[in-house]
């Protein structure tokens, strides 16, 4: 048995069916709140009240009510319960999706969105996916729910501009509504019961701990990051299906046309970066690399005469980009958070995300009224200037995974002295061990973590 750890085993079938079906919730909301963002700004020209800074705050408003609830609502699940406050998010989901299909004016569309963003069920889901895994199994969990956000987001640029001409965006709003439902069918029918729903440092924000969080400067780097990031991609999207229409006189209908090769390019051309950052351990270079990445794409689409091509080009930079830092940053914040501090760091990141698409959509359509299209994509680029500043500063992330160990009841004086034992085995940089939770939360180097050390101190921590 010496060498052994339960990480080695496989998932169980009741696992898999509850991280899958987790996943699927995700996807079908994700879906919900990117399919109107390649076709939105055509769309709102006709709605009453339009003006081109009033359809960035409808772009983004679902930003700013998911940013303030979506916290509120995991600690609310740990009181009510994990299903009953994910469909409550759902059916609030769905309602705005039907306030902003039936409205006629600007502002009915903002209000739906909004509606949308305060059904923040991200939390809620995260924590009932930790209460259905077993904490060795967690990270695998975790992957499969950060897996379905990534190919929601791909998918809904391409399937936005088809259903946009089959339906119109009043009917993708109707189509939302409908996934939002579909939802709830696929949280009762597949998603397990908790045999128990209990609190996870691991997924969850500990209020009083917010403090450390804030106050620590790499952190702090990371938030500032996924917050400019969702910003640029926003601003960015208030601009770019004008240009495609207006200068490139292509159909909205057609965009996808677009944005599929340019998608499937951008997640081929992508992988080598991320195991040249993961595997080679140059995640700093190619990180600020790839921000500046961001920054030339936005330049060139505010210099370059726009074609098919030249668009199709830095569109095609622009995705590359912005999928290896939205993969990468979550990945580097559990790198640097404490090990008992992962959910809190990722509630504050999230609500930087969020902010981040409200600040976009505000900003990209204001500068739009005022300056013209052209002028957003320069505010981005500036706006990549400063976040490769900002970064600059920031420690070379260490090679550490997050891993959790299910301990069983201690004491504190055991659970401490546990701790400073797990410290001395060779691969493990950090160890917490937390009584009341009878948990181990390690930040290990993989390649180099003595299993076999580990599987003996743990069978005599259990004994």
């Amino acid at each position: 048995m010496s060498g052994a750890l339960e990480i080695d085993t496989p998932m169980t079938k009741a696992e898999v069916r509850a991280s899958l079906s987790l996943a699927g919730i995700y996807m079908l909301r994700m879906l919900g709140l990117f399919m109107i963002l390649p076709v939105f700004a055509i769309y709102a020209h006709g709605l009453e009240g339009s003006t081109p800074a009033l359809i960035g705050l409808a772009i983004g408003a679902y930003g700013l009510t998911q940013a303030i609830l979506g916290i509120p609502f995991g600690a609310w699940s740990d009181r009510i319960g994990r299903k009953p406050v994910i469909t409550i998010g759902l059916l609030m989901f769905a309602a705005g999706s039907v306030i902003a299909a039936m409205a006629d004016n600007i502002y009915g569309v903002i209000l739906g969105r909004a509606v949308q963003g305060s059904g923040a069920v991200a939390a809620a889901v995260m924590a009932l996916a930790a209460d259905l895994t077993r904490e060795e199994h967690r990270t695998k969990a975790m992957a499969m729910i950060g897996i379905s956000i990534g190919l929601s987001f791909a998918a809904s640029m391409v399937i936005g501009p088809i259903l946009a001409g089959w339906v119109g965006v009043q009917g993708i709003f109707w189509i939302i509504a409908g996934l939002a439902l579909s939802g709830i069918l696929v949280l009762y029918r597949l998603v397990p019961n908790p045999t128990v729903s209990r609190f996870h440092r691991d997924t969850e924000a500990q209020p009083a701990q917010f403090r450390r969080v804030l106050t620590d400067p790499e952190l702090l780097r990371l938030d500032f990051g996924i917050f400019t990031l969702h910003m640029i991609l926003t601003a960015t999207f208030v601009a770019v299906p004008l240009v495609l229409r207006d200068t490139v006189q292509l159909d909205a209908s057609r965009h996808w046309q677009i944005y599929l090769p340019v998608f499937v390019l951008a997640l081929v051309s992508m992988v080598p970066f991320v195991i040249l950052a993961e595997k080679k351990r140059k995640m700093k270079p190619v990180f600020l690399g790839f921000i500046g990445l961001v920054a030339l794409a936005d330049l060139g689409l505010e210099r370059m005469e726009p074609t098919l091509y030249s668009v199709g080009l830095l569109l095609y930079l622009f995705f590359t980009a912005f999928n290896l830092l939205e993969a990468t940053l979550p990945s580097m914040v559990s790198k640097v958070a404490p090990p008992d501090l992962k959910g809190t760091a990722m509630g504050v990141y999230s609500t930087a995300q969020f902010l981040g698409a409200f600040a976009g959509g505000i900003a990209g359509g204001r500068i739009y009224g005022s300056y013209g299209l052209t002028s957003v994509f320069l505010f981005c680029a500036v706006a990549a200037l400063v976040w490769i500043a900002a970064a600059w500063g920031m420690a070379p992330p260490r090679p550490l995974s997050s891993l959790l160990i299910q301990i069983g009841e201690l004491g504190e004086q055991e659970a401490e002295y546990l701790a400073q034992r797990l410290r001395g085995i060779p691969g493990i940089a950090e160890a917490m061990v937390v009584a009341e939770d009878g948990v181990a939360y390690l930040k290990v180097e993989r390649d180099k973590l003595d299993r076999s050390a580990l599987s003996d101190l743990l069978a005599q921590a259990r004994a």
